[in-house]
């Protein structure tokens, strides 16, 4: 089988992602922002906690952020999606 001889340094990145949280009674919001650098994606969830549920806050940490991530991952899958669709522009020649 070849072996890859690529002398090309792999190419790395980081991306940051910042959740701001707010409890406000009973209701959960986030706001998330990915930054990749090149791009910034917002997000905005929440999460209501249930009357007959005890009252434990991390839960409703842990739902508004998830909703908010999954939101962004998203937000990502149409944005590949968008980049990677051929183009319909008319070439003139």
């Amino acid at each position: 089988m070849p072996r890859h001889t690529s002398t090309e340094k792999p190419r790395t990145k980081q991306w940051s992602v910042r959740l701001d949280l707010f409890e406000e009674g009973d209701l959960t919001k986030v706001h998330a922002i990915l930054d990749t650098g090149d791009t910034t994606l917002q997000s905005r969830a929440s999460a209501q906690r249930n009357p007959h549920d005890a009252p434990v806050p991390e839960i409703g940490d842990e739902y508004a952020a998830g909703r908010a991530l999954i939101d962004l991952g998203n937000q990502l899958l149409r944005a590949g999606s968008t980049d990677t669709a051929p183009s319909d522009v008319a070439t003139s020649g």
